[in-house]
């Protein structure tokens, strides 16, 4: 496993919790993650993300795990196609249920070929995952105004399951973006390599970051 040398830190704003990712984005980008959280209850989440050199993922793996339960996912991209491949221990459904929450639903996707027009990935409630397009695109450096829009695979936590999501990043003043998704929309400040210093609504960036 290699040794990351850049490791961030966010607390979640909406509920208790929080994301420590460790990454090296000197060719591309290459991120090992850990997020835990407690709704719809508590889990820990652990997730690597893979990018080519122009930031444009290429794989995803993440587990999720709680009490008496645990839900892994794999998405690959090649040729122009999404492939995933899921497993389950336990019963996340029965958990949710004994909680009194509606249940999360099959992991995975059933048509892939939703996914043809989707260059990224967003994990729900990972900051880290905004920087791709942003990277991807060059919005942080791009004239104010400028706007994209998106499918991205979305990928929910903690049911896994995988959705084409329509989102729209629009650059503003200061090399920040204003984000847009179906319907949720919070104006994201970036640092200067483009990763969330504060999310509103979802995140804020804690401690130094560490380099090596």
């Amino acid at each position: 496993m290699p040794m990351m040398p850049r490791s961030l830190l966010w607390n979640r704003t909406d509920l208790p919790g929080a994301d420590h990712v460790l990454l090296d984005d000197r060719r591309g980008l290459l991120a090992r993650g850990v997020a835990l959280a407690v709704d719809p209850l508590p889990y820990t989440c652990r997730y690597e993300v893979t990018t080519d050199e122009t930031w444009a993922t290429v794989r995803l793996e993440v587990s999720v795990e709680g009490a008496g339960w645990l839900r892994s996912i794999r998405l690959e991209r090649a040729a122009g196609r999404w492939r995933a491949s899921t497993a389950e221990q336990g019963d996340l459904d029965a958990a949710l249920a004994a909680a009194g929450k509606p249940p999360a639903g099959i992991p995975g996707i059933e048509e892939p070929h939703r996914l043809a027009d989707a260059l990224d990935v967003d994990l729900g409630g990972a900051p880290l995952f905004n920087t791709l397009p942003v990277r991807r695109l060059g919005l942080r450096t791009a004239t104010p105004g400028a706007v994209h829009r998106l499918t991205v695979a979305w990928v929910l936590v903690p049911s896994l399951v995988v959705v084409p999501s329509e989102q729209v990043y629009t650059v503003l003043e200061g090399g920040n973006v204003r984000f847009l998704d179906d319907g949720f929309e919070a104006e994201l400040r970036l640092d200067q390599d483009g990763y969330v210093v504060d999310y509103p609504g979802l995140a804020e960036r804690v401690g130094t970051e560490v380099r090596r």
